[in-house]
């Protein structure tokens, strides 16, 4: 389960991760907090400012997937970090002395979008550097793990914190240091130890290169399809816990982050499940996919808080298992001339949905309120399972036909 650990690159990177990682979820814990905070408990600024965070990655995923391709990987992944601390430390100093406004959270929500462009799938490629393609599947359930071990974590500090010091500043400077460990991790890398891939050399059309293959490979196709159907509406659920635990619940800050804590051990526990498999297969892919929209609506229906927190930890489960098994079949199955493209595709389709989830959702949540939301969320992530399915059979036959020629 934990054999990448061997490897003293991605133990570094991994060790580092994990602390960054919970200064993330102490960060995203407080953005959701302090939007409802300035808004009064706005259902709609809130999914605004989700999309707002991944609506670059809707606009220029693709062009980083390009950039991740041409240029080496860990002085892109040293600087995207170190934006990304300055970003924290500015909203935090901005919340300390009450000048905080909501369009404040907006631009640090887009800024950070525009980084994460460049910075996912570039680390995303930079895996299989770090361990080989032989220990890949195993390091990317792991990255997974200690993902949802810092969602474990992190949300319930930030309730405690947030309650404790009476607001949501503190929690954005804690986050800009924890993004020293991950940017020494990288600085002190063994670079003999890599494995690195020849950048590819600038040229006109990789963009429509990097299309043209996902389009060609059916094993790249259909994760590909469902993650764009899943992940618009997957990415706005930790709106979705907000809102439940907030508005339905009448629950406090601490217990808004039990709420996502208890997500977040299902989401852990699916995680290290993936981690004991060699190699993900379609039917996981699938099953990973529907279970979590069954559950989504088996929580949208949960009649007391209680009952609510039990059906988040297989919702986690079915979120994780789906999104661990469509990263390493991705990637698996890329040569490694196109992975930075391939994943910057791949991480488009996974973020860039949101734009579209998280308004629709907030504004059907504050139509119907919050369980109509997350119900109609469920629901919508089943069939597109099924249209993604039916799709990848139409496409493939479509590009397998062979052409006419005209005699």
């Amino acid at each position: 389960m934990f054999r990448s650990l061997r490897i003293r690159n991605y133990r570094m990177f991994a060790a580092g991760g994990a602390v960054s990682n919970v200064g993330t979820w102490l960060q995203r814990t407080a953005q959701d907090w302090l939007v409802l905070e300035l808004t009064h408990g706005s259902a709609a600024a809130l999914g605004t400012a989700t999309a707002l965070q991944f609506l670059p990655m809707l606009l220029f995923g693709m062009f980083g997937g390009v950039l991740a391709d041409r240029y080496p990987k860990r002085p892109i992944l040293i600087g995207a970090q170190s934006l990304m601390a300055v970003l924290a430390l500015t909203i935090g100093v901005l919340t300390m002395t009450g000048a905080a406004q909501v369009w404040h959270v907006y631009v640090m929500a887009f800024t950070l979008g525009l980084i994460s462009c460049v910075e996912v799938p570039t680390r995303q490629a930079f895996v299989v550097e770090m361990v080989g393609r032989k220990d890949l599947s195993n390091a990317i359930a792991l990255n997974s793990s200690i993902f949802n071990l810092a969602r474990v974590v992190g949300p319930a500090i930030a309730g405690v914190l947030i309650y404790a010091l009476g607001g949501t500043g503190p929690i954005f400077l804690v986050n800009a240091l924890t993004f020293a460990a991950v940017i020494s991790s990288l600085i002190f890398m063994r670079k003999s130890e890599l494995h690195p891939v020849t950048p590819v050399p600038r040229a006109k059309g990789q963009l429509r290169e990097g299309l043209r293959y996902v389009l060609r490979r059916e094993e790249l196709l259909m994760p590909i399809l469902l993650v764009a159907f899943v992940s618009m509406f997957s990415q706005a659920f930790s709106m979705s816990i907000a809102l439940m635990a907030r508005e339905v619940f009448r629950a406090g800050a601490s217990s808004f982050g039990m709420a996502s804590t208890m997500f977040a051990v299902g989401a852990l526990g699916g995680a290290l499940l993936a981690a004991r498999r060699a190699r993900p297969s379609r039917r996981m892919l699938v099953a990973g996919a529907i279970g979590f929209g069954v559950f989504q609506i088996a929580s949208g229906l949960a009649p007391f808080y209680p009952v609510y927190l039990l059906l988040l930890i297989p919702t986690g489960i079915a979120l994780i298992t789906f999104n661990t098994s469509a990263n390493a079949s991705v990637q698996l199955a890329t040569s490694p001339d196109m992975r930075g493209r391939v994943m910057g595709i791949f991480m488009l389709v996974f973020t860039g949905g949101a734009p579209i989830g998280a308004p629709l959702i907030g504004w059907l949540s504050e139509l119907g309120g919050p369980r109509a939301g997350v119900m109609l969320s469920g629901v919508l992530v089943v069939a597109g399972t099924g249209l993604a399915v039916l799709l990848t059979r139409l496409i493939g036959a479509r590009v397998a036909r062979p052409r006419l020629v005209a005699a």
